[in-house]
């Protein structure tokens, strides 16, 4: 298994970490914060015996990588990234059939927080991110997933072309994003699915493109010609929602 080190920043963020059984190894909390949501934080965090420090606003800032702790700071032990199989196997023990998500050279830590959270949202069974240039699971990406990161698995691959003709294998077919698509109402999204999602620049890469069973394209009808990643991660994975019914 593979392990990242992460802080959790923002209240809503430290909550979802403990309610989830997050390992947290040492919780900060701004000194003198005295309101509700705090001392809900506070008390989360002797309950789970987590080594708990008040800290000066600057202390705060210093550990901090987002700028938007809210007055808390949450070391975490670890996130654990889990494999393809153990994505497939939570479908499998859900009754229904494997909707993945994999993300081709995504680098933006709030775009993968963003499809985090529509992962968890949408019913997705988990992401697989390739380990080169892409973006990890930082602390960015985890409060920007609103404590989607603890519920949501994430894989990482060697390989997103090899591991999406392993995936086939098993029934499992693949449709990408791109403007020159098939509108998506046009497409048969139901049953076992990878969606694909390309970087803000560069979109999907050309040969993953060409391993795609299907390339969707959403109708637009604005003056520009895209949407930001996660958007369009968005709209495409409640089509499928749609369609899975």
């Amino acid at each position: 298994m593979k392990y990242e080190e992460y802080t959790i920043e923002g209240r809503n963020a430290v909550i979802e970490a403990f309610r989830a059984g997050k390992p947290i190894d040492k919780l900060y909390v701004l000194d003198g914060c005295q309101d509700g949501p705090v001392r809900t934080i506070v008390r989360e965090a002797k309950k789970h015996d987590t080594i708990l420090q008040f800290v000066t606003k600057e202390r705060l800032d210093q550990l901090s990588s987002t700028g938007k702790h809210q007055g808390v700071l949450a070391q975490a032990a670890a996130y654990e990234y889990a494999s393809v199989d153990d994505i497939l196997k939570r479908a499998e023990e859900k009754g229904e059939p494997p909707f993945l998500i994999l993300l081709d050279g995504i680098e933006d830590p709030h775009n993968l927080g963003a499809i985090l959270r529509t992962a968890n949202l949408c019913g997705a069974h988990g992401i697989i991110i390739p380990k080169r240039r892409a973006v990890g699971l930082t602390a960015v990406v985890a409060k920007t997933s609103c404590g989607a990161i603890n519920y949501t698995p994430v894989a990482k691959v060697t390989n997103l072309k090899k591991t999406m003709d392993e995936l086939k294998k098993q029934g499992i077919w693949f449709v990408c994003a791109d403007m020159d698509g098939t509108t998506m109402y046009d497409l048969d999204l139901s049953g076992p699915i990878g969606l694909v999602i390309g970087s803000e620049g560069d979109g999907v890469s050309r040969l993953v493109r060409e391993n795609c069973d299907m390339i969707a394209s959403i109708p637009m009808k604005g003056d520009i010609d895209s949407l930001n990643a996660s958007v369009a991660a968005g709209v495409l994975a409640y089509e499928i929602v749609r369609q899975r019914g």
